[in-house]
């Protein structure tokens, strides 16, 4: 069986560059970076050549800028719970975008809970953030803007540069999570003019279990892990040696590698969306479509009438591994909050999943998975009650409207309404 992996979103395969430069600090160079013997400054040593590698990835003024955590979500917390609490005399809001990852939402709820004041900025059809709203969120209070490079779910590349010169303008910190972009598209810190953005090294290639996160000493920002003296204070706890070396050597190539990376994935990105829009009817790119505005790694699909968790089950069983963009919990499906931001519809929100490109894909691969995702489209229809009413007109298509029938989500809320009385 085919093993086709379109889930580079999630995680990637090590480099085998990486596998190497980390195998020395599992048994030859185990100090610890900390001691003040030849193994601990072997050790530290090698940790300033991946420091050095990562700032070169953004283009960090100084290697002294990286901080390294255990992954993008620590990193994601250290910014905004240590911007807020070094800032809280100044203010209690802080401004994001309502389409955020988890680990950015979860840690402003925390803050809330304490007296922090949180104003989410809506976003287009697209995902698109206008900065004119941010400027619009801003009060005199405002301490943090927080706002993503690329959208996790559907790809969007959001106006980082234009959002910065607003924070800039109003000297507020601005952070960026660049989790989903570090390693495939360019980033320079210094022209954006962000003051903290975080990333990790399992999404271009290198190891789990490192996270980076870039501060520059514009920010105030206090710890929130308490111990020792490690990363400059900012990050206590003993660093995952290994994993940071390999880190750093999988920035290094994919600092070099980018332009070839971003052309192939692009090709990719195209050749199956159009494969599969010719094969499939009733089918829907969330998010940009392919060029400028969105990144190349990644197609946000909605199948209608079908549901994202038995597409994902079929091609797993067909050796192509995908991601669902739907959440299934207990009885109840709740669609991801990036959809509901977008406005998806919500029945276009459960038949939704992810395919995310990596530089390893291939074409003949492509062509495999628009053949035989069509015809798992084809079997699950087969099965689905909601693609029988469709056909017997009783509901219409979100995506393609014929004029028979009531959208799904009226159609349910009608039966809704019957069950109740």
């Amino acid at each position: 069986m085919r093993n086709v992996y379109l889930d580079n979103q999630s995680a990637t395969p090590m480099l085998p560059e990486a596998v190497a430069a980390m195998m020395p600090y599992f048994t030859e160079a185990y100090g610890n970076a900390s001691s003040l013997h030849q193994q601990g400054l072997r050790v530290r040593e090698a940790m300033a050549k991946a420091r050095s590698q990562m700032a070169a990835l953004i283009n960090a003024d100084s290697p002294d800028d990286i901080i390294f955590t255990s992954d993008g979500t620590e990193s994601a917390n250290l910014a905004i719970k240590g911007v807020a609490y070094a800032n809280q005399r100044k203010g209690n809001h802080i401004v994001i975008s309502e389409t955020e990852h988890p680990s950015v939402i979860n840690s402003i709820e925390f803050l809330e809970k304490q007296g922090f004041v949180c104003t989410k900025v809506k976003v287009d059809k697209e995902g698109m953030i206008n900065p004119e709203d941010i400027r619009a969120a801003l009060t005199d209070k405002t301490i943090l803007i927080a706002v993503h490079h690329v959208n996790h779910d559907i790809g969007t590349i959001e106006p980082i540069k234009q959002i910065s010169a607003i924070a800039n303008e109003k000297g507020i910190p601005f952070y960026v999570d660049a989790e989903a972009s570090a390693g495939w598209l360019p980033i320079d810190v210094k022209d954006w003019g962000v003051n903290l953005l975080s990333f990790s090294a399992h999404r271009f290639y290198g190891p789990k279990g490192v996270g980076v996160l870039y501060r520059n000493r514009k920010a105030r920002m206090i710890s929130i892990l308490h111990g020792g003296v490690q990363e400059g204070g900012r990050r206590s706890g003993t660093e995952n040696v290994p994993a940071i070396v390999g880190g750093g050597a999988a920035a290094e190539i994919a600092l070099r590698e980018m332009t070839t990376r971003m052309t192939h994935t692009a090709r990719l990105q195209k050749r199956l969306w159009d494969g599969l829009k010719a094969k499939i009817t009733y089918i829907k790119l969330n998010g940009p479509e392919p060029g400028p505005k969105r990144i190349s790694t990644n197609l946000n699909l909605s199948t209608e009438f079908i549901e994202g968790e038995g597409q994902l089950l079929l091609c797993d069983l067909n050796g192509i591994s995908v991601a669902s963009g739907s959440s299934c919990v207990s009885k109840s499906l709740k669609i991801s909050h990036v959809l509901g931001a977008i406005g998806l519809d919500h029945a276009l929100a459960q038949g939704n999943i992810i395919m995310s490109f990596g530089k390893d894909n291939t074409e003949e691969e492509v062509d495999y998975v628009i053949e035989t995702f069509g015809k798992i489209v084809t079997k699950l229809r087969g099965m689905s009650p909601m693609w029988d009413e469709f056909e017997k007109g009783v509901i219409d298509s979100v995506i393609t409207p014929t004029g028979r029938g009531k959208s799904f989500s009226q159609h349910a809320a009608d039966i809704s309404g019957k069950a109740a009385h």
